[in-house]
């Protein structure tokens, strides 16, 4: 009797435990988001994304996101004070990779699950990004077919993130194929603005009298670029880029001198990071804490099939 009793007892204790354990689910009640630039409609998809994931999971979840502006110290900041708010998870697209390392640790010493998105940042519990090196392989291969493997080409280069660095080294990989290509420049930094973009084109069309081919490390600054040409009277250059975004949708079937980009998926992107920090704050380890996501070239030829950035169906 009294074996049965203690059975009875053990058997009660496992199942309080258990109940127990299934209440222990954290909660996810608030999310910090910081970002190169909310100035990119890139950056404002991935902050929609995230928030419309973390509603999901919570409807009373709290979201904030800022904007970094490429400042390693401002992101310092903004990573502080999301600690001191208690956030449970803090999305973040770093301004510089390695740097950024003691932050992640303090925020992560607080309790706080870090998900790297669309950049690497050293010490995070997982990142979510396109293949990076794939995206700038494929809209270089594309512009060196235009081109049949000949001409003067620039690659125009934005902030150093892992993204970014990247995006450069598939693209100087598959130009190294073609001998007949010849890279005037590939240091400029774009700023991954309109603006910086355009400034940076403007001083490449006034140095470089012959300019067949450009690589824009993403699409605003493609767009730049394309304007800087048209205001400077240059034309037949072949501009590609990174990122697939709507406003290069409608350069793709305009009069513009664009003809692919590489594209990203940032609200799929974000809701994967908040999904992934949400299984991980539940003990759940992600088999590979490195996810990336396959770029597809959108052209002139395809973009009319183009779906673009995935979004609430």
């Amino acid at each position: 009797m009294f074996r049965k009793k203690a059975v009875f007892a053990a058997a009660l204790c496992l199942g309080f435990a258990l109940q127990g354990a299934h209440a222990a689910d954290k909660q996810l009640k608030s999310v910090g988001i910081t970002v190169g630039s909310l100035g990119n409609p890139y950056f404002v998809t991935i902050v929609h994304g995230a928030e419309a994931k973390a509603k999901q999971i919570n409807p009373n979840a709290k979201v904030t996101a800022v904007s970094a502006d490429y400042d390693l110290n401002k992101q310092f900041t903004q990573i502080d004070n999301f600690i001191s708010a208690h956030v449970d998870m803090i999305l973040l697209n770093a301004t510089d990779p390695k740097a950024i390392e003691p932050a992640v640790k303090k925020a992560q010493a607080a309790g706080i699950v870090v998900m790297a998105v669309d950049v690497a940042a050293a010490g995070a519990n997982a990142t979510v990004q396109t293949d990076n090196v794939k995206a700038g392989e494929i809209s270089c291969e594309y512009l060196s077919k235009k081109l049949n493997g000949k001409g003067n080409v620039i690659i125009q280069n934005g902030p150093q993130v892992s993204a970014v660095i990247d995006r450069v080294n598939g693209c100087k990989q598959v130009l190294a194929k073609s001998p007949g290509i010849k890279i005037l420049s590939d240091d400029q930094d774009g700023k991954g603005s309109r603006e910086g973009g355009m400034n940076v084109m403007q001083g490449y069309l006034t140095r470089f009298p012959k300019l067949d081919g450009l690589f824009a490390i993403n699409d605003p600054q493609a767009i730049g670029s394309d304007l800087a040409a048209k205001q400077l009277h240059r034309s037949n250059i072949v501009i590609t880029s990174v990122d697939g975004a709507p406003d290069i949708e409608t350069a793709l079937k305009s009069d513009t001198m664009v003809q692919a980009s590489a594209s990203q998926d940032p609200w799929k992107m974000a809701q994967t990071a908040v999904q992934v920090g949400y299984e991980i704050m539940n003990g759940k380890k992600p088999a590979n804490p490195m996810i990336e996501m396959t770029p597809q070239l959108v052209t002139r030829d395809n973009v009319s099939s183009y779906k673009g950035w995935s979004s609430p169906h």
